[in-house]
């Protein structure tokens, strides 16, 4: 498997500014790339440290990137921190700005701000998870179905005992819940029916859920497991209900999927951690949780079969992890940003990286 592209934008944690994670793109109106991303800022890189949402734009498809802009902080809110974003043009054009507002262990929930003036100004935040609890939603997570709906994937993780201050308390396994829109992020409601690992010794359950919608009008939805694979379940009815989830063709450690849908071919591209070849291991003193190599591939046939393997980073190469990928196309070419830790960073998963490849690059094999 040959590696492609190459990576236009690193950033590195440093001194105040110990990480920066998942991300999401959109095309703006004049033609510059937005992305957008969570910036931890204080002493600690933790879920629940300090972090706020930071934007930069390219004006040349992703080979150059602006100096940060932040754009919203978590005293907004009065918030531990806000990340895990998702960007969306929303029906009447405004950008739909969607992140996790973290109050507490009680209050992990997903929030949309729009938009009118391409970013300049955002209005108020509405909550897209009507449940009060800790629902995970990663980034680059919504999408729009053909019938106009929006869909948010979430995973929801119960939390012990009155324990609502640090992880003791946290129960990793998850539910996939999925919570839906039909008025364009005014109004939301949870899905009819939510999602739980049929099998009973697992103990991630489903985690971080992702979905895209295939040409027949399924929606195909997968997780993260414990078991070796990515599991999957499909709506026929945009996202109400669901088939019971099985595994996938997809092996994976505990780590997330992304998928999109290629402008123009309609093929589907994903991108993913492999195993059984890779398995958790320790780097020096950092531990990449065998997220290591990242990978991706092409179907032609809405994910029944899959080509043009290539990787984005390989795992002989740096000695790191990488995950949480975002995936945007430009032009002749495609950005995944996605986080990643090295053996000097002295953490796993403090940096994000901008990768670009072109498809002239994937059909020269």
């Amino acid at each position: 498997m040959q590696k492609k592209g190459n990576v236009v934008l690193d950033l590195r944690p440093t001194p105040g500014n110990p990480r920066n994670s998942e991300g999401a793109f959109l095309n703006l109106k004049d033609g510059r790339v937005l992305l957008v991303y969570s910036r931890f800022i204080g002493g600690s890189y933790h879920d629940d440290a300090k972090a706020c949402i930071a934007a930069r734009v390219s004006e040349d498809q992703g080979d150059t990137w602006s100096d940060d802009e932040i754009i919203a902080v978590p005293e907004e809110y009065n918030a531990l921190n806000i990340m895990s974003v998702s960007l969306l043009r929303m029906g009447n054009e405004d950008i739909g700005l969607f992140y996790v507002i973290r109050q507490g262990w009680h209050d992990t929930r997903l929030h949309l701000r729009r938009s009118s003036d391409e970013g300049k100004t955002w209005g108020e935040p509405v909550c897209c998870v009507p449940c009060l609890g800790y629902y995970v939603t990663n980034n680059d997570r919504v999408i729009r179905l053909k019938s106009g709906r929006l869909l948010v994937p979430a995973a929801f993780h119960k939390i012990r005992g009155n324990n609502t201050t640090d992880w003791s308390g946290f129960d990793e396994k998850g539910h996939a819940f999925f919570f839906i829109s039909d008025d364009d992020g005014t109004t939301w409601r949870q899905g009819e029916q939510s999602c739980s690992m049929p099998v009973t010794w697992s103990r991630s359950g489903l985690q971080e859920p992702g979905a895209i919608e295939l040409a027949s009008g399924v929606v195909w939805s997968w997780s993260r497991t414990d078991q070796g694979m990515q599991y999957e379940m499909f709506s026929l009815d945009g996202g109400d209900t669901w088939t019971p989830p099985a595994p996938s063709k997809f092996t994976s450690p505990a780590s997330p999927l992304s998928m999109k849908r290629i402008p123009g071919s309609g093929h589907l591209l994903a991108v993913w951690n492999p195993i059984p070849n890779y398995q958790t291991r320790p780097i020096d003193h950092v531990t990449s949780w065998g997220r290591t190599p990242l990978v991706g591939a092409v179907s032609k046939d809405e994910g029944k079969t899959w080509e043009q393997f290539f990787a984005a980073e390989l795992e002989e190469e740096q000695g790191g992890g990488y995950c949480y990928t975002a995936i945007h196309f430009v032009e002749d070419a495609f950005l995944l940003a996605y986080c990643a830790g090295e053996p000097e960073d002295g953490a796993c998963l403090t940096r994000l990286k901008v990768r670009k490849i072109n498809f002239t690059e994937m059909s020269s094999e």
